[in-house]
Formats: structure tokens, C-alpha cells, sequence
């Protein structure tokens, strides 16, 4: 298979270009000022951990690379209510627009009618993108650390700090483990899909748990859990209580329900 994840950066660079031209840093940054109901994304869910409470980061998106559509009538705003009325802590909007068909516009949208702390799941490879997230009412962003280098993931991190926005940085190999951990003010999310093959394997979480759990900071589990049983394996060898969950809940005949078993989990 090619390398989805070069060809998703290549089409983000031209995307970010268009984006630029419509608007400089200091309009983002003016249009910042018209928020006021910013989240503190990291702040919540460490909060939630240090309890020992398990938290759904719900994911809103219409497509992926690896199941293609996932839903035909797409209503984010609608979603994001579902995932508020039936236990979910966090969402995440997918807003890359060529492989995954998302837009910056649904997380303001949502933002009008929704109080849950939202990351914008994005691939973030320019520090223009953090100001413009942010415009758009994000608190939180994402940085792959296999989508960019040491420097640029770096600045990146810093350009959201400086604006006050909550990061995780994602993971998937013990190498990027290993640099994950200097980012200390960072969430990190363990990725247990490979980003250049799409192959998922929940053994990631439990292996790179072991180099991560030094972290000051929460870690969660991303992708691949599509039933409690899984939670509890990964709860259970990892001790990791926070997942990041879409295609097992947009696929779902009946969202809410699904959403509940995770949020009504039995341990």
C-alpha cells in the first residue's frame, strides 16, 4: 500500500496555502477574541484521571482512508449532541478535507450549541494551523509525531502553548515514545492503527504504555476499540482509561446505545 500518510501531508500543504491567502495570522488572532467558551482540554482530562474515571474522546468524522464513508447523511452538530447526551467527556472533529471530507466549520458550529472540550484532529504541519484551529473554537490540537520532524513537531507545540490550546501529541512506534515524553505539558495518544499501512493492533497501547506511563501528564488509547471487552483488555494491561473512539460508534445501527457501553462500562 502507498504511504497514505505522504499523500495526506502533500495535500495538506496545498490546503494550507489556499487558507493563508484568505486569512493572515493577525485576522486569526482577531478572531480569536470572539470566543469565550474555550475549554481546557488537558486540564478536564487529568482531572478525570486522577479520579480514575474512564473518558470518551468521541470522534465526529464523515470519512476515513482505511472504511471509506462512514456516514451518508453527515450531521456533526448532531453527532456532537448524541455524544453530549449519552456520556461523552471529549470530542474530536476531524476537519482534513480531502481524505477524511472534514472541515474547520464543524467544530464552530458545534461550538454554538455544545460545552464539550474539542480536539481538532487534524494534520498539523504548519504554526499557521494553530491560530486558525483556534479561530475556529478548537482547544485542543494534534500533532503526529510521524507527520513531521523533531523541530517543526517543536514549534508547533510551542505555538500552542503560546495560545493557551491543550496538545496530544500521537504516537505509534517506541522511538516516537521515547520523544513523546519531552513534551511534558502534552497529553499523549498511543495510535494503535499504523498511519503508513492502516494495519490496527491493540498491543501498541499495552507495549508503549510500559515506556509512557512516566508521564506526568494522561495518556489515551486511539483507535481499534470496537467493543467494553476491548476497553478492559487495554484498562487491564495498560492501565490507560482514556479512548479516543469514532468508527465503531458512526458504523453503529444506534450511536447512543453504543456510546453507552463504553461510557457504562463494568470493571
Amino acid at each position: 500500500m502507498n504511504n497514505i500518510l505522504k499523500q495526506i501531508v502533500e495535500k495538506k500543504k496545498k490546503r494550507i496555502k489556499i487558507f493563508k491567502k484568505k486569512e493572515n495570522i493577525n485576522n486569526l488572532l482577531n478572531n480569536i477574541k470572539s470566543f469565550k467558551n474555550f475549554s481546557n482540554f488537558k486540564n478536564i482530562l487529568k482531572k478525570r484521571t486522577l479520579e480514575k474515571k474512564i473518558s470518551i474522546i468521541a470522534e465526529i468524522k464523515k470519512s476515513s482512508p482505511s472504511a471509506g464513508l462512514l456516514v451518508e447523511d453527515f450531521d456533526p452538530v448532531n453527532i456532537a449532541s448524541i455524544y453530549a447526551e449519552n456520556g461523552a467527556s471529549f470530542l474530536s472533529v476531524l476537519t482534513e478535507e480531502d481524505f477524511f471530507l472534514g472541515k474547520l466549520d464543524y467544530i464552530r458550529n458545534i461550538k454554538k450549541k455544545n460545552t464539550l472540550p474539542i480536539l481538532c484532529k487534524d494534520f498539523f504541519i504548519d504554526t499557521y494551523q494553530v491560530a486558525l484551529s483556534k479561530s475556529f473554537g478548537a482547544d485542543c490540537i494534534l500533532i503526529i509525531l510521524a507527520a513531521v520532524d523533531k523541530v517543526l513537531a517543536k514549534d508547533i507545540y510551542q505555538a500552542a502553548n503560546d495560545l493557551n490550546m491543550s496538545t496530544l501529541i500521537e504516537v505509534h512506534t517506541e522511538k516516537e515514545a521515547d520523544l513523546a515524553l519531552n513534551y511534558e505539558d502534552s497529553i499523549i495518544g498511543i495510535n494503535n492503527r499504523n498511519l503508513k499501512t492502516l494495519e490496527i493492533s491493540l498491543d501498541t497501547t499495552i507495549q508503549l504504555s510500559k515506556i509512557l506511563n512516566s508521564h506526568s501528564n494522561p495518556l489515551v488509547c486511539e483507535s481499534g476499540i470496537h467493543s467494553s471487552n476491548e476497553m478492559k483488555l487495554i484498562i487491564d494491561k495498560s492501565n490507560v482509561r482514556n479512548f479516543l473512539i469514532g468508527e465503531s460508534l458512526l458504523t453503529s445501527s444506534d450511536i447512543a446505545a453504543k456510546l453507552k457501553e463504553f461510557t457504562q462500562i463494568n470493571l
